[in-house]
């Protein structure tokens, strides 16, 4: 199993150390989240400071950007990184697209998909030196000049991954990305009897196979290097199974289980603005369902059996005291899980 890390992206100087230490530990990738801070400048202080981890952003919010300018970022450091760079997309929610970025909610999966096929043209266009024609349904591009080229970089086509909830979501990630990154509110039967057979399909349909397409995430870890420190991790885990779970969206994760009317009692303590009492209406078996959680000594088992065959990828942070000794070996151990994927196959210039 792949092991990826959060770099610290409010601070750009830590960038650097950071994901070097994380390169010496066994990490495969580092992340940079896009919350209150920009996901694409801390990767590059990653980049230049690295020489075997992928970089990835966990996810940038497409829609407030052209793809243009991401197309520049990301050429940028997939070039400056020896082609490590793996740009991951996500939709975000309605809200936040009209109110806090003031662009309009249309489309949202078919909209992401085409972004993506734009990004590919633009490449294309870039390293091949073609005319650049895109004209699809909310994006055309049909404009390059020298000038504004960066040019050939002899680097194979730069993997696309996106952020999927929802069923329409999750099978446009499978046809035209190279990777999905699935919600955390997930629990393995629900990616055993809904996701996997619903990205298989779409697979299947688009001539791919998982062993090409990485799948990320889809529940929680909560570890620590003894017994209360994973009981503080879990109660962490605990209030996010809760927060998630009382929207309505999420609901099928529940039904799955037979227990839907969790998600109807969590939305009405949400309601009523009871969000101290949440967590108390989720329960360890329920919990467990969501979470793989164990100290250092037993997590890889524990992960193995939470995500397992399901899923490719895994975020496993540490605490600050932790040795670099502990960090590795449990990183050697959880590396050990089988998965499907082997490496991108990405589309051809």
């Amino acid at each position: 199993m792949r092991v990826s890390t959060v770099l610290p992206v409010r601070d750009w100087r830590a960038c650097g150390p950071a994901a070097l230490a994380a390169e010496a530990d066994g990490y495969d990738c580092v992340q940079s989240n896009e919350l209150r801070h920009d996901p694409f400048a801390p990767l590059a202080f990653a980049a230049l400071a690295t020489e075997r981890v992928a970089l990835v952003t966990s996810v940038a919010i497409a829609f407030p950007r052209s793809p243009m300018i991401v197309a520049n970022h990301a050429w940028d450091l997939a070039r400056h990184s020896n082609g490590r760079f793996v740009l991951g997309l996500g939709s975000q929610v309605k809200a936040h697209n009209e109110r806090r970025f003031s662009v309009k909610w249309i489309a949202p999966a078919a909209r992401l998909g085409e972004y993506v096929q734009a990004l590919r043209a633009i490449w294309r266009s870039w390293e091949t030196g073609a005319k650049l024609d895109f004209q699809g349904q909310h994006y055309n591009f049909t404009l390059m000049t020298p000038e504004f080229s960066p040019g050939p970089q002899g680097l194979p086509m730069i993997p696309v991954a996106m952020a999927a909830v929802g069923p329409v979501m999750l099978k446009t990630a499978a046809r035209v990305a190279d990777s999905v990154r699935l919600h955390s509110f997930a629990t393995r039967k629900y990616l055993e009897e809904v996701v996997r057979p619903m990205l298989q399909a779409e697979l299947t349909e688009a001539g791919k196979r998982f062993a090409n397409f990485e799948v990320t995430g889809g529940g929680f870890i909560a570890t620590g290097p003894d017994d209360a420190a994973v009981q503080a991790a879990a109660e962490k885990a605990r209030y996010r199974v809760a927060f998630y779970g009382s929207t309505p969206a999420y609901r099928p994760v529940f039904d799955v289980h037979g227990i839907g009317d969790l998600g109807a009692r969590l939305h009405e303590k949400v309601r009523e603005g009871k969000w101290g009492e949440i967590s108390s209406l989720v329960s360890d078996e329920v919990l467990d369902l969501f979470v793989a959680r164990a100290p250092y000594e037993g997590i890889a088992e524990a992960i193995e059996k939470r995500f397992g065959g399901v899923a490719d990828t895994v975020t496993l942070e540490f605490l600050p005291t932790d040795s670099a000794a502990t960090r590795r070996k449990v990183i050697e151990a959880v590396r050990r899980t089988p998965h499907s994927f082997t490496g991108f196959r990405t589309e051809a210039w």
